[in-house]
């Protein structure tokens, strides 16, 4: 029967003992170290990978493997993740538990102090000494408390056995500490949650929530995709063009985004960015104007700047950035298809979409960004790079029927290089790519006529017929040549001409491996190419005397330089072969429209944060900088006066204590008429 009752608690389990259990887990310094380190890992991860960036940024940094470990690890997004709100969570849980065990006893240490320590107690303690003194007991004992609470010691005396025991403690504030470094845990980690999308989580996994990946007006995005004026917490961005207003900023979620609305409205009267002489962006403002009629009898009116933001209603507005506003540009768009040469005048604005038709294709102008100032890393005079302005610029995308599509930066003025200028152009064919430039060299008048009519020629061709036949009989009435040849060779150059146009020299190349055996492949290209380049001079010539320019008056300096120019221009067309657009824009005006970047916040937890963090250094402090000192002595008649059996310790500066402590037995023995230490112990 014994044995019975002895195993049942074993087979059933004891409530109590589990929750006890339980309990002591959840507060054991283990648990809150691993709890701590965890954390502090995923902070350092959430610093070190920059948060909340578009996916397509992270795919480019980290290529697809590692986009999708670390996108199913919430890597992303570190402080909103669910496995960082439980690390949260159940740190705040054992830190509670941990202060709800200890702080009852710590408090209740802090206003006794023990009377009741007996004499072998005392003396096992590493500080301890015994000394007579002079004087009887009761003088003593109201010598040593005049002694010890002049030194700020708290006293207590007790009276037994015909003895007295004196306790005098000092710095019942580090015991506070404690509880203040482990109270302030909780509270930074609760302004931790306060501040974190906890909510939004749980509007998604309830279906009230979905966020948006099209890119939509903010006017057009459905209610799924929207949150209430009410949300206690958010981060979020938008950009408001001079002269416009918003009441909503976008907070990116993931591969998306969701738009919060304000319980107010944001004007942007002006913005003002200042520069300094390279052209970088030194300082930037915005003059804003908040309308809330249900609060405000009149608009606040702020200007605010980086580091400078305004509060209203709990809401901080941040000067972050700035961005285009939908700038107006004139362009010209140089046809490189069809009729090649030819130029139309275009109006556009920035984020506008312009579907156009070009050779029975479609195709749509999306104009992306326009940038004022452009600077640059060159080589300077000395080798050495240097920053240049490059001066404006605009992106935009060239989609066709399918879909697909290329961006490309053009720059509006010719820009020097080596002594020359060139209108520069990049392209790639997606974002994760470098933009390939092609580089077309400006005329003696920085315009890009020139060029195009060039171009047109050789893609004319009538005219590039023209000008063979004529190069062709030249060349076979010098060498002699036979009329029946002439027909053959015109007509392999003029392929040769159609060839570059097409695909520049790898067309050529390719045309060569395809007609030509191995062994004389190169050798037959080089003659390729040599007999272009005389097509290609002919053709310029000609060019330049459409123009009105008197070639044959020239000089040699003058020819020079039109012979550089001849060679970059190419190098253009070669390059053009690449550039995979219809067209080529030109950027010839624009009236600059700016918009200033906002980021708007709310959140409630950051002077909980705050507090918790006071609080913390508080705490800090007294645990490392207050040390909690108690001694004891134990007063006794003795032969000619009284013994004295002193005794002290300390949780921290031990040493120091010990000085003190070997000091505070010397005074007293002298004030009080001390006679030899019979024993004495101290910790080195």
């Amino acid at each position: 029967m014994a044995s019975t009752r002895a195993e049942r608690p074993r087979q059933g389990g004891n409530p109590r003992s589990l929750r006890r259990r339980l309990f002591e887990f959840l507060g054991s310094m283990t648990l809150a170290i691993t709890l701590l380190v965890a954390l502090g890992v995923a902070s350092a991860i959430g610093t070190i990978l920059q948060q909340n960036q578009p996916y397509q940024d992270y795919l480019i940094k980290f290529g697809p493997f590692w986009f999708e470990v670390f996108k199913s690890l919430g890597l992303f997004d570190v402080y909103s993740a669910g496995w960082f709100l439980v690390i949260l969570v159940f740190l705040i849980v054992s830190t509670s538990v941990c202060v709800s065990r200890n702080a009852p006893r710590m408090l209740k240490e802090n206003r006794q102090l023990k009377t009741d320590v007996a004499e072998k107690s005392l003396r096992a303690m590493k500080l301890n000494q015994a000394y007579r003194l002079g004087v009887e007991p009761g003088i003593a004992t109201q010598g040593l408390r005049r002694y010890l609470g002049s030194r700020g010691y708290r006293l207590a005396v007790a009276e037994r056995d015909g003895e007295t025991l004196v306790a005098a403690r000092k710095g019942a504030l580090n015991r506070w500490g404690y509880i203040f470094t482990h109270v302030a845990i909780v509270v930074i980690c609760v302004g931790g949650m306060l501040d974190s999308r906890m909510l939004l989580k749980l509007k998604e996994l309830t279906g009230n929530l979905a966020v948006e990946t099209r890119d939509l007006p903010a006017a057009e995005v459905p209610e799924i995709s929207r949150i209430e004026p009410g949300n206690p917490s958010f981060r979020g961005n938008v950009n408001i063009p001079e002269g416009q207003r918003a009441s909503v900023v976008f907070l990116g979620l993931r591969d998306g985004y969701v738009v919060q609305e304000l319980p107010f409205t944001i004007e942007v009267e002006d913005f003002h960015v200042e520069h300094y002489d390279n052209g970088q962006p030194k300082q930037f403002k915005s003059r804003l104007v908040v309308h809330d009629p249900d609060r405000l009898d009149e608009p606040l009116e702020k200007t605010i700047s980086v580091n400078h933001p305004l509060i209203y209603e709990g809401h901080a507005i941040y000067q972050a950035s700035f961005a285009d506003g939908g700038s107006k540009l004139d362009l010209k768009a140089w046809q490189l298809e069809g009729d090649v040469g030819h130029s139309d005048a275009l109006e556009v604005e920035v984020f506008e979409q312009m579907p156009f038709k070009l050779g029975g294709e479609r195709y749509r102008l999306e104009v992306g960004d326009f940038r004022l100032f452009n600077i640059n890393k060159v080589e300077g005079p000395d080798g050495e790079p240097v920053e240049r302005n490059f001066g404006p610029s605009f992106q935009f995308k060239i989609r066709d029927a399918a879909g697909q599509a290329r961006e490309y930066q053009n720059y509006m003025s010719p820009v020097e290089m080596d002594g020359a200028r060139y209108f520069i152009s990049g392209m790639r064919a997606s974002v994760g790519q470098s933009f390939r430039y092609v580089h077309i060299p400006a005329d003696d008048k920085g315009s890009m006529e020139t060029f195009m009519d060039l171009l047109a020629r050789l893609h004319d061709r009538e005219a590039m017929a023209r000008i063979i036949e004529r190069t062709v009989g030249t060349a076979l009435g010098a060498a002699g040549g036979a009329d029946d040849r002439r027909g053959v060779v015109s007509g392999s150059m003029l392929r040769l001409v159609e060839l570059f146009n097409e695909g520049g020299y790898d067309a050529i190349g390719r045309d060569v491996e395809e007609r030509v055996p191995a062994e004389k492949q190169e050798k037959v290209f080089e003659a390729y190419i040599r007999v272009l380049q005389t097509v290609l001079l002919e053709a310029y010539v000609e060019t330049l005397q459409a123009r009105g320019v008197d070639v044959a008056a020239m000089d040699e300096a003058a020819w020079a330089e039109h012979q550089r120019f001849l060679e970059d221009a190419v190098a253009a067309i070669n390059g053009l072969a690449f550039y995979g657009s219809p067209v080529f824009l030109q950027l010839t005006d624009f009236e600059h429209i700016q918009a200033t970047g906002l980021q708007i916040t709310k959140s409630p937890g950051k002077g909980v944060v705050y507090f918790g963090s006071v609080l913390l250094t508080l705490g800090v402090f007294l645990m490392f900088y207050i040390s909690q000192r108690r001694l004891w002595f134990r007063v006794r008649e003795a032969e000619g006066g009284s013994e004295v059996l002193a005794a002290g310790t300390a949780n921290r500066r031990t040493m120091d204590f010990a000085r003190e402590f070997e000091r505070m037995n010397r005074e007293l023995g002298t004030a009080l008429g001390g006679g030899d230490s019979k024993e004495s112990s101290r910790q080195e």
